[in-house]
């Protein structure tokens, strides 16, 4: 017998209370902050976000090293990106997100190489400034056709001081100009990856940009050029996103950063329009070509049709007639396709729940796609979201919807125990815990190995997906806590 929306409250906030009872007392009350239940009708979801982890909760996040070098920086793919300190932090990274690229690796395109200045103690003791510029001075030699250089700062370069802006701004003279961006995102600043997204923005706008001001544009502008902003091209998502937006009449200039490049970033102040994919990561960035360029920027949700139609048709919003016009030729030509794939996955998906705990966008964006499944999503919380990330959450969410903002490994699990959803989607840390519970999971980071999500095309490997992952017969081999 289903729940009446009053009964699932107050469930949840029984479980919140059961799930505070084990901390101590200080802790409980920090954490009872970051938990709770979606009331309709608010301006926010009622959870406080983005402040520092408690010490010794499992938390699921990331530092702003992995903000800069995993997410923002690592994708641009004719650039060399040394993770500059000791080699552990490069290697974790290492082609970990599945940024897919066109290129030769090695010759013109770097993203799944890794590049580390590898410190060791003495480089802690005497500093790793002279390390760099040999680390660059090779480069030169091993890898002619990179078109720049960033230096990802690890923990030790912010403890012990070392100069990377100086070494940057020397290498840049002696190699004739070429781009060489120093960001100071070592993992102990601010609470979460979140801040190594500022950072990332930051050095595009001082070290990028900032170079470019009053050069010639390096190509022609049309009315219809536009950005892709923050769309990593996890499994080729920027490539499904784009074909929609070219079929509509518009010319896609740049994508930041899933299979972008230094002259893509340099060339997209002269956009018409910025169309941000993760808020979160790159509204910094968008804010201020706002401000500084006057070019405007509108959010777009690609994840199933319904949010698909309803974002060509508001990017749509920003030209004329004709890409209007574009706009509904593209949602009539894919609307049969749509209507064939959610005859054919929705009977078996349809009442099914799901509980999400991502990062970025997804925690929000993806209900849309799992809704036109005929699935609920019960229960929903962010990383390392802000709080303009839960206002926004509450035009997807469902009132009663379980909220859980940095969430702990204890949290979560007791979570699922209670709630007893159908279909789990969070990060590889937890996946293996919930699979070994018996319950269905899709590791919503990178797609599982799979995708891309985004766009018509994406929508049907989407529901493929989640319809091999809860429909799997392997379940009936093993059982849930809870059966």
């Amino acid at each position: 017998m289903s729940l009446t929306v009053e009964q699932v409250k107050a469930r949840n906030q029984d479980l919140i209370k059961e799930v505070l009872e084990v901390y101590p007392d200080k802790t409980a009350k920090r954490r009872a902050k970051h938990l709770g239940t979606f009331e309709e009708g608010k301006p926010d979801c009622g959870v406080k976000s983005n402040v520092k982890s408690i010490p010794g909760v499992m938390t699921i996040r990331g530092c702003a090293y992995a903000g800069s070098k995993g997410v923002v920086w690592g994708p641009i793919k004719d650039m060399i990106h040394i993770s500059h300190g000791p080699v552990g932090c490069g290697q974790y990274s290492w082609a970990a997100r599945r940024n897919y690229y066109i290129g030769t690796t090695g010759v013109d395109t770097f993203v799944t190489m890794q590049f580390t200045s590898d410190f060791q103690e003495k480089d802690i003791v005497f500093g790793g400034d002279k390390k760099l510029e040999k680390i660059m001075d090779e480069i030169q030699v091993l890898f002619p056709l990179n078109k720049g250089i960033t230096v990802q700062s690890e923990c030790p370069i912010g403890l012990i001081g070392d100069d990377i802006e100086a070494v940057s701004k020397k290498k840049s003279k002696e190699y004739d100009g070429k781009t060489i961006v120093p960001v100071r995102c070592e993992g102990f600043r601010g609470v979460s990856q979140s801040l190594g997204h500022h950072i990332a923005n930051d050095t595009i706008r001082d070290w990028v940009f900032d170079k470019m001001d009053g050069k010639p544009a390096a190509f022609e502008s049309t009315p219809y050029d536009v950005a892709i902003i923050g769309d990593y091209n996890i499994g080729g998502d920027a490539w499904a996103s784009r074909i929609l937006l070219e079929e509509m009449g518009l010319r896609v200039i740049a994508q930041w950063s899933g299979d972008g490049s230094i002259a893509e970033l340099e060339n997209t102040p002269k956009a018409k329009l910025n169309v941000l994919h993760c808020y979160r990561s790159m509204n910094y960035i968008s804010r201020h070509m706002e401000e500084k360029y006057g070019i405007p920027w509108v959010e777009y949700n690609f994840f199933g049709p319904s949010k698909i139609e309803a974002s060509l048709r508001e990017i749509a919003s920003h030209f004329d007639d004709k890409i209007k016009e574009g706009a509904e030729r593209v949602i009539a030509k894919y609307r049969k396709m749509m209507d064939a794939v959610i005859e054919k996955y929705k009977p078996r998906l349809e009442g099914k729940t799901v509980m999400l705990f991502v990062g970025g966008l997804r925690p929000r964006h993806v209900i849309g796609a799992y809704e036109d499944l005929g699935m609920e999503v019960v229960g929903t919380g962010y990383e390392f979201g802000h709080n303009d990330d839960y206002q926004r959450t509450t035009h997807y969410v469902k009132d009663g919807t379980l909220i859980y903002d940095d969430v702990t490994g204890y949290e979560f699990e007791k979570f699922v125990e209670k709630v007893q959803p159908d279909l789990v989607g969070s990060g590889i840390k937890e996946k293996y815990v919930f699979q070994k519970m018996g319950v269905p999971f899709r590791q919503m980071h990178s797609w599982d190995y799979s995708g891309p999500y985004h766009g018509y095309d994406g929508f049907a490997i989407f529901a493929r997906d989640m319809d091999m992952a809860i429909n799997n017969p392997v379940w009936g081999l093993t059982k849930a806590p809870w059966k």
